[in-house]
């Protein structure tokens, strides 16, 4: 496992949304986004700030505070 911490901060931005509802949005597949919410994959800096725009945060606080 890669980080649990950003993992966790994924789940509750999801909050009521599917999976597959996040990763459609921001342009990635339903298997990519899973593995970022179970920590077993760290998205690129690309994809780190289509989820920080798509939650209405920012990159630093999703994935490094």
């Amino acid at each position: 496992m890669i980080s649990k911490k950003f993992a966790d901060r994924l789940v509750i931005l999801r909050g009521n949304l599917t999976q597959q509802e996040v990763a459609k949005s921001i342009g990635i597949s339903l298997s990519t986004y899973s593995l970022y919410e179970s920590g077993k994959a760290i998205p690129s800096d690309e994809k780190k700030k289509r989820i920080a725009d798509y939650f209405h945060t920012t990159v630093q606080e999703i994935f490094f505070d």
